[in-house]
């Protein structure tokens, strides 16, 4: 379930398709960490990426909040992807449930 949102909408990624990106996004999380559990990984996953032809797909988990994960699609023209992850790191540490 999408908590909240930030941004712009885009052709690329309308507004409406949100819910069902973090739904389809969530269901990925949880595959890795299965596979990563079956293969005795030790390591926390502390992101996941896809990169598309035009965009780059963010998944950022918390640290101090299991289960939740911060969902960032960027613009590959028009996006740092070093930058967002350094911001979505500051975030994290400010944030508070």
């Amino acid at each position: 379930m999408c908590l909240g949102y930030k941004g712009t909408n885009s052709p690329a990624f309308p507004e409406a398709n949100l819910e069902l990106a973090v739904a389809g996004n969530t269901e990925v999380i949880r595959a890795k960490m299965r596979a990563a559990e079956s293969l005795g990984f030790t390591d926390r996953i502390e992101e996941i990426l896809i990169i598309l032809e035009t965009q780059y797909h963010l998944m950022y988990l918390l640290r101090n909040i299991p289960g939740l994960f911060f969902y960032l699609a960027l613009d590959r023209e028009k996006g740092n992807l070093a930058l967002a992850r350094i911001k979505l790191a500051q975030i994290e540490k400010e944030l508070t449930l």
